[in-house]
């Protein structure tokens, strides 16, 4: 035993890097397979509610799911639970491959979902119990440098396997890179669990929770097509011609306040939880959760729309496009490194506050000077921007969160940072991609008001724009009978990114000001580690 805690000790560093690299694939794949959808799109035609579901189904699931992976981590081994969700991530891969449907991939990125929420918690528990004192400062650096380099392989990667092979690739590249991390993991990290944890019976709040997600985001994404209030015609669902929607919204929320108040009165007595809300009695876990949430919903805004921007709009292919999107990687990559030498002087809160504000500074310039035939330099150098307040802002916010935890409790903490994220993520998708489609459709329409008045069978190509998410601009724009409709199109979906930008800004100001309640006054670099 002594043996072979002494190698996990002497391979600690390699250990971190196979820690690191297994929630990179995840990164990694969110960027792939957004430069991919275009080419999805066409492949399966796909409709813009699949569109959103291809990702918000994986959202979903990773978000409902974290709570209860982080506390079983706990129980049964964080790196147990690392692996299984590593092959069960890796499985559903081959799936997502080989689906020849919408349906049938938006079940597998289901599955990539559930096999994603036991990776991330459980990455960062490792993180936070294999390592002590000024280690674990420059391991959370570590994690987060190696997510930022990732990110900045994704798009170019994912383009160049879109275009060089198929969209399948997309997937397909997750089998090597996974294989290789459970090689790592096996040999240079350690088992954590804590010891004389019980086991855990709260069921009812993991369906709660399931639930209670659920219902709010399928409404979120649903709402334009089955009406907000009002049922719409195509609704397949209406209460005496009022729409399902604000019922489901309203539903969502009363289970999830029922489950903060179940959760409360089991840890009273002392029974196995799905969340410990004792862990919000810690001022920095809980504010900190508060300014996740909010900064996720703000800062996906740009990971839907701008890979269908610069492939329909400016008619890139997925290369070119993952290229046009390598800026907003490269800042991220380009803050992590600073982070070190200006944690010397600022501390963990200012950093992110400096973050959001680049963030900020970039998404408004994005929404005020975006063109159609803009340059390329505009959208490069605020996606780099943007991509650097990313960087200041994720790992610095990720290690104040996580500050002041004890380590018994650095799997729930985890899974609940994870969980305020993906759950931001999720509303993010779903408001802004809601915002995007419907500006896309609405400003259309708007361009093309006196042609579809004279003729009927524009409004037709205009909503065949709408439900491809854009994808048939291109086929328009080939015929001088339509090319006018594809200009109308390129200006609308323009206008759809703008007006995303814009709703992210405004998330994010609000993520700016709950930072007013984090942090203490010391740099990050001084302030004195726990264990």
């Amino acid at each position: 035993m002594g043996n072979a805690d002494d190698r996990f000790t002497r391979l600690r560093w390699w250990g971190l890097a196979a820690i690191s690299f297994a929630v990179a694939i995840i990164i990694m794949d969110a960027t792939i397979v957004s430069v991919a959808t275009p080419d999805i799109i066409t492949s399966l035609g796909l409709s813009t509610t699949q569109v959103q579901w291809v990702q918000e189904v994986y959202t979903l699931v990773f978000a409902s799911l974290l709570l209860v992976w982080g506390t079983t981590s706990d129980r049964i081994g964080r790196r147990r639970l690392l692996l299984t969700g590593l092959v069960i991530f890796i499985g559903a891969s081959v799936l997502c491959a080989f689906s020849p449907t919408g349906p049938l991939l938006i079940g597998a990125r289901a599955v990539q979902g559930l096999g994603g929420s036991m990776i991330l918690p459980t990455t960062l528990a490792l993180v936070n119990a294999n390592f002590r004192g000024k280690e674990r400062g420059i391991a959370f650096a570590v994690w987060g440098a190696t997510i930022g380099s990732m990110a900045a392989v994704g798009p170019v990667l994912g383009g160049w396997l879109t275009s060089a092979f198929s969209w399948h690739w997309a997937f397909w590249i997750n089998v090597p890179i996974g294989v290789l991390v459970i090689a790592g993991l096996l040999v240079c990290v350690p088992e954590s669990r804590t010891e004389g944890a019980g086991r855990f019976t709260d069921w009812v709040g993991a369906l709660a929770s399931v639930l209670g997600f659920g219902l709010l985001v399928f409404a979120l994404i649903e709402g334009r097509s089955y009406g907000w209030w009002t049922a719409t015609e195509a609704a397949p669902v209406s209460l005496g011609g009022l729409s399902v929607i604000p019922v489901m919204l309203a539903l969502g929320v009363l289970v999830l306040g029922a489950l903060l108040l179940r959760e409360r009165a089991r840890v009273a007595a002392g029974r196995s939880v799905l969340l410990d809300v004792s862990l919000f009695r810690i001022r920095s876990f809980r504010n900190g959760n508060v300014t996740a949430l909010t900064v996720s919903l703000g800062e996906f805004g740009l990971i839907l729309s701008l890979p269908l921007w610069f492939q329909y709009a400016r008619d890139m292919d997925a290369l070119h496009a993952g290229l046009a999107l390598l800026p907003l990687a490269v800042g991220s990559f380009v803050a992590s490194g600073a982070i070190q030498p200006l944690s010397r002087h600022l501390t963990a809160v200012q950093l992110v506050r400096l973050g959001l504000v680049l963030e900020i500074g970039a998404l408004v310039a994005l929404a005020l000077l975006i063109r159609p035939d803009g340059s390329l330099w505009v959208t490069g150098v605020t996606l780099f921007v943007y991509g650097a307040g990313v960087g200041f802002a994720t790992a610095q916010l990720t290690q104040l969160i996580l500050a002041d935890v004890p380590m018994e409790k650095s799997g729930q903490a985890s899974s609940t940072q994870s969980t305020a994220r993906q759950v931001g993520s999720a509303l993010g998708i779903a408001i802004l991609g809601t915002a995007l489609f419907s500006t896309l459709r609405l400003g259309t329409e708007a361009r093309l008001s006196e042609q579809i008045a004279a003729d009927p069978g524009v409004e037709k190509l205009v909503s065949g724009v709408s439900d491809s998410a854009g994808a048939l601009i291109a086929q328009l724009a080939a015929s001088p009978a339509t090319a006018e409709i594809a200009t109308a199109a390129r200006e609308a979906l323009t206008q759809g990114v703008s007006v995303a930008a814009w709703v992210g800004t405004g998330a994010l100001l609000i993520g700016l000001l709950t930072t007013l309640r984090l942090g203490g006054s010391e740099p990050a670099a001084a302030r004195p580690p726990r264990d």
